[in-house]
């Protein structure tokens, strides 16, 4: 289970997991990769030298063993034969240092796989390992920092190693050497080195704690060098001082005599011990700064109590089985758990020194720590040395423990307390007299929750609590827990489904499951694990809404969670939780719908209007969701509203607006959080059919509608959104309800008022008003739209055709162009009817033609290509349109308004951007297939059809480039769509996206291709490219594009059998129209009209001189930048048409094309143009003078 110290800030409504990576856990069957690793260690010897094919095996080796994290024990049978390979390399004389790091380096991979524990063990440790070891690791540098597994891994070999059985003085033999001089003993360097690391700031330091406990515990070592080493220990504490320079000190300090007090033997140890205790104290650690020197403080002071007391399993403790599932299974049936009685001599047996009250005192302050590490170790500590003390002591101990959960203490002293609890019950300390006073208190661990400024901590201390029901279910004897059985199984519940954190939902899923498993008393244990299991409460949304009320079918768990929601959910910091929390309620309302509308709706109401901002925003939206869940409840059971909600509560909801009115609690920040609340208890409550026709309440909740669609603007945009779906709710449902008569007729006086209001309110200088009014008046009932419908398409429109000058406002054109399809639809349509009333032959013309116009905003900002929301909104519209059009009445469709549809369809389907142009594609596909009803006048429906089968285009990605082009260029071949296709085409050939110039040229190029001997339609492609430059002259958003478009068709030949012929009209209009680019002070698109007149080239006739003039005058241009791409385009278009110009000059002119400056001054760079003009015979461009100004 994870202990996580604080919730994180991430917002829990959309929370959603990865199923496939967790069911791809834990599922290797062997070490499949060892043939691999096997050739990988052979190598070592060639590839050592070579720093690129090290990091290649390294990485390698470091992907393989790294995939055995999760499931280590498959490398055990392998571990041997990978060991002594290394170990080979590494033992040979000649061995290279940089074999030598290598080798260790992959040793230790290993050893962080398997863990050092295991892997230590199987390094060798015989009597001639010792002396190799020591020279190895003596002459390693402490302070190289690329090779410090080469240290660690000699020091836990070392500490293997020291183990041999005889007596480390028969290893010094003659301690003179050569010189004369003596050698050190092998004990002394031992402990030297050792010393050493343990001050270093790396990891070896972690390795000499180990080398320590395993010299340090030997006999021969233990009787000369123990009361020595704890002497320096104790010094190098004492004078050091918790700082970055010294803390490294403390920390191998620290950690040796841990790891010494808890491999050494009670005899030897004992004496030292209060010295130990004494030196700590007086350090005052547990003040440190530092996390990990609180914790090895408490590590190291809990095996100092553990020394204190002798070795023993209490007596006392309660026994559940045993731990070896064949010893439970031996056992008779009778047999149960049993809380053995203590003998006087076991109990006069305890010598408690004075020093284990202090023990015992630091181990519960640092279950009270703000670090994690620091609790669960103090936490093991309690249960180790509680496990030694008499039953009077332990129980005195699960008494402190217990203060610590106090409303006083911290989330951090909860926390500890838990794991504290559950170490003790997992070793049989906590007695089940002691559950009376446990389980609440875990109950309340399990919904623990204090908010801290936005956010809340305590998401630690419910994973914790969870781990307790955890260990409680493998502790105790079905029996013990019965009693409690109620208390712990709804508790549990309640944080598997509602909890916000998924980690604890998951951990209490768990607990649960243990305890359905081990104990066998939960109530519908079985059925309620299979529906939430560790998967289905990965989701939030899934947890709140459907997997609550399966549970909530079970009466013994109904009550409970509405408690809990109705107490800890509605007024939760998360927004998403209280809405999440108030739609559970509504859905939990058919289990126990007496109880919602007596109890809980009260208790609500008057958080409704409390001084709290969350609670009374979470209020508000449960009122109106469990008065909506009532109301369908009665329409069930045949019963009347007013028979299940009182009098009273009526009333209360009609006065939760007029007081929020009257304390102004519609301003500021909390108005934010109280227009959507109480314009979702307005839609909830219109929905369920309150008695309030013609009550003053409905003129106030009209008022809160306006006001808020007035003010949208003092909200942040991120909330307008949200704001805005609620206020349209509400609206829909307060007019259906209470603005129409029994006959369904609506006040005139009304309709006229609101219809006005809204349309005012598109003329707003405010954008989110604007939005507002024009959602709110697609919201309007079909009555209010009658006799108004004329009125309500002019504001549309007028609104979706604003100038740039009065502001982009693209998000309300967005919504306007949505609001026309909302609102013909709501009108219907009749051939011969009102144009006030319905749609018809009069007004359906102005309706398509203002949403195809539409299509034609192109809006750019800062945040790109914003006119794309508004062709998105406009497609989607008139898709609806042609369908109710079609299936009501077909006469209003007209062969012009389908062409013209279609149309612009394929001009949507062949642009750039993959999402609108995948939007465009399935609307046309939607036009074309629809058989129900069929959209009359299709231009050529038949040729559509077998380019588009409905069988084929079903599968294909219309976003993918490489997909959909191949369709889209052959509507080129249809005359009717030839043009806005083209001009579609044009946007995504001449664009920026690789993917997309790519794949929509080359289906461009497959279709040329397909004409080529074609020159009728060849030539009706050309005058459709030139009729859409025409066209498109002074726009530069096509006009850039269809330049580097042409310059692709150039260079690819596509107008091959043009140029046979001289002075074809295609060239001379193209460059008659390209010319008018030449004085634009666009880099890009100068730079895309050289391209073209460079393609332009190939063609023959006297349009060549014309060609080449245009180019010889950008080579003077004023900006350097276009005269030297001008000389580099026309260098490879010399290159490439090398039939051009006469031979005999050729060179020359290349020559001045590839050496002149043309970035150097014009005076310059013109002589250079002017010889150029002569060798190819063009008149030279004559400068003309700018006229005088005349005086007047």
């Amino acid at each position: 289970m994870a202990l996580m110290e604080v919730e994180n800030g991430a917002s829990s409504g959309g929370e959603e997991v990865d199923t496939d990576i967790i069911a791809k856990t834990c599922v290797l069957g062997g070490f499949s990769e060892a043939n691999e690793t096997r050739s990988i260690i052979s190598s070592l010897p060639e590839v050592h030298g070579d720093q690129r094919a090290t990091e290649h095996v390294t990485q390698r080796f470091l992907v393989i063993m790294n995939g055995y994290q999760e499931q280590p024990h498959l490398l055990d049978p392998h571990l041997e034969w990978m060991m002594s390979m290394m170990l080979e390399y590494v033992r040979r004389e000649d061995c290279p240092p940089s074999l030598l790091h290598l080798s260790f380096r992959f040793l230790y991979i290993i050893c962080k796989v398997r863990s050092y524990k295991i892997f230590m063990q199987l390094l060798p440790h015989e009597v001639s390992d010792v002396e190799p070891v020591l020279q190895m690791i003596s002459r390693q540098d402490p302070k190289d920092l690329e090779t410090w597994e080469t240290r660690y891994m000699l020091l836990l070999w070392l500490s293997m190693a020291c183990l041999i059985p005889f007596d480390l003085s028969r290893l010094d033999g003659h301690l003179e050497s050569a010189g004369g001089k003596k050698e050190e003993l092998v004990m002394n360097r031992i402990l030297a080195i050792a010393k050493s690391y343990l001050t270093v700031p790396d990891s070896p330091r972690d390795a000499a704690s180990v080398l320590i406990s395993k010299f340090m515990t030997r006999p021969d070592v233990k009787q000369k060098c123990l009361g020595e080493f704890l002497d320096w220990s104790l010094t190098m504490i004492s004078h050091s001082r918790d700082t970055s320079m010294r803390e490294m000190v403390l920390d191998g300090a620290l950690q040796s005599l841990a790891k010494l007090f808890k491999h050494g033997k009670r005899d030897d140890l004992l004496q030292y011990a209060p010295m130990v205790l004494q030196c700590l104290e007086q350090k005052r650690l547990s003040e440190s700064t530092e996390a990990m020197l609180r914790k090895l403080n408490v590590k190291l002071i809990q095996r100092l109590g553990l020394t204190f007391l002798k070795p023993r399993l209490a007596a006392w403790r309660y026994q559940r089985g045993s731990r070896s599932l064949a010893a439970n299974l031996s056992m008779s049936l009778q047999s149960s758990a049993q809380t053995p009685q203590n003998s006087e001599e076991q109990e006069e047996d305890y010598d408690i020194p004075e020093e284990l009250e202090a023990v015992i005192e630091h181990l519960l302050v640092g279950l009270k720590d703000k670090e994690t590490i620091v609790r669960w170790s103090a936490a093991k500590g309690i249960g180790r040395v509680t496990g030694r003390l008499p039953k009077e002591l332990a129980d005195e101990v699960v008494g402190s423990v217990l203060d610590c959960f106090s409303f006083q203490e911290t989330d951090s002293a909860w926390h500890g307390g838990c794991l504290a609890l559950a170490e003790l019950g997992r070793r049989g300390l906590l007695l089940p007299s002691r559950l009376n006073d446990v389980v609440p208190l875990i109950v309340k661990s399990l919904t623990y929750d204090e908010k801290r400024g936005a956010c809340s901590v305590g998401s630690n201390v419910r994973d914790a609590a969870c781990y307790v029901c955890w260990s409680f279910a493998r502790a105790y004897e079905p029996k013990e827990l019965e009693p409690f059985v109620s208390q712990i199984a709804s508790t549990l519940l309640i944080t598997t489904v509602f909890d916000r954190n998924i980690n604890c939902r998951r951990a209490a899923s768990a607990a649960f499951q243990e305890n359905v498993g081990r104990q066998g008393t939960f109530p519908h244990g079985i059925d309620i694990v299979t529906a939430a299991d560790y998967f289905a409460v990965g989701n939030l949304n899934n947890c709140y809404l459907k997997i609550s009320v399966f549970i909530a079918d079970f009466p013994e768990y109904t009550r409970c969670m509405i408690d809990h929601l109705t107490a800890m959910k509605i007024n939760h910091w998360d927004c998403a939780i209280r809405e999440l929390a108030t739609k559970a309620l509504h859905n939990l309302t058919p289990q126990a719908p007496d109880y919602m509308a007596t109890t809980v709706l009260p208790q609500l109401l008057k958080m409704a209007v409390g001084m709290d901002l969350h609670s009374r925003h979470g209020a508000i939206l449960a009122c109106g969701e469990i008065a909506h869940a009532l109301y369908k409840v009665t329409l069930q059971t045949n019963r009347s509203i007013l028979d299940v909600i009182s009098p009273d509560c009526i009333e209360e909801l009609k006065n939760i607006h007029f007081k929020l009115h009257e304390r102004k609690q519609y301003r500021g920040f909390g108005g934010a959080l109280m227009r959507p609340a109480i314009c979702s208890l307005i839609e909830k409550l219109s929905l369920s059919k309150l008695p309030l026709k013609n009550d003053p309440v409905l003129t106030g909740w009209q008022w809160v509608i306006d006001d808020t669609l007035q003010t949208l603007h003092l909200i942040s945009s991120g909330d307008a959104d949200d704001i805005i779906a609620a206020v349209v709710s509400a609206l829909s449902a307060l007019c259906e309800e209470y603005y129409q008569d029994e006959s369904g007729q609506v006040d005139s006086q009304v309709q006229d008022v609101l219809v006005s209001r809204y349309i005012e309110g598109l003329k707003s200088p405010q954008i989110l008003t604007r939005c507002g009014s024009a959602r709110a008046l697609g919201c309007l009932p079909k009555v209010m739209i009658q006799g108004k419908l004329s009125q309500i398409l002019e504001g549309l429109k007028q609104m979706c055709s604003i100038t740039q000058k009065e502001g982009s406002f693209t998000e309300a054109r967005r919504d306007a162009v949505r609001v026309i399809a909302q609102v013909c639809e709501k009108a219907g349509v009749c051939t011969h009817g009102r144009p006030d009333s319905v749609l018809c032959h009069e007004n359906a013309a102005e309706v398509f033609g203002v949403l195809l116009h539409c299509l034609n905003d192109y809006t750019m900002s800062s945040r790109g290509d914003v006119g794309a929301w508004v062709r998105e909104a406009a497609m989607t519209s008139l898709m609806e349109l042609s369908v109710l059009m079609a299936s009501s009445a077909p006469d209003v469709l007209v062969p012009e308004l389908v062409s013209s549809l279609m149309r612009c369809l394929a001009q949507q389907a062949a642009e750039k951007i993959d999402r609108y142009r995948a939007h465009a594609s399935n609307v046309f596909l939607r036009l074309l297939h629809s058989t129900d009803p069929s959209i009359p006048h299709i231009p050529h429906r038949e040729e559509l059809l077998h380019i588009f089968p409905a069988d084929s285009v079903t599968s294909v990605n219309w976003k993918a480039p490489s997909q959909a082009f191949k369709y889209i260029t052959q509507l080129l071949g249809l005359p009717e769509y030839q043009y806005h296709t083209l001009l579609g085409l044009s946007a995504s050939v001449g664009g920026i996206t690789e993917s997309t110039v790519h794949f929509s040229s080359q289906s461009l190029f497959d279709f040329l291709k397909g004409i080529q001997s074609d020159s009728e339609a060849l030539g009706r492609f050309g005058e459709t490219l030139l009729r859409i430059f025409r066209d498109n002259l002074r726009n530069d958003r096509v006009s850039i594009p269809l330049l580097k478009m042409l310059n692709q068709l150039l260079s690819n030949s596509c107008f091959e059998i043009f140029t046979t012929q001289d002075n074809h009209q295609f060239c001379v209009d193209l460059l008659d129209l390209s010319k008018e680019f030449r004085k634009s002070k666009d880099i890009s698109k100068l730079s895309a009209c050289v391209s073209v007149f460079c393609g332009l080239i190939q063609f023959q006739g006297t349009v060549r001189k014309k060609v080449l003039s245009q180019l010889l005058l950008l080579l003077c241009h004023p900006f350097p930048v276009i005269r030297k791409t001008t000389a580099n385009q026309m260098y490879e278009m010399l290159l490439t048409y090398d039939d051009v110009i006469d031979a005999e000059i050729l060179d020359d002119v290349m020559t001045c094309l590839s050496d002149t400056n043309w970035e150097s001054d014009l005076a310059t760079v013109r002589t250079h143009r002017n010889q150029l003009c002569d060798w190819l015979q063009v008149p030279k461009p004559q400068l003309v003078a700018k006229a005088a100004v005349q005086p007047s």
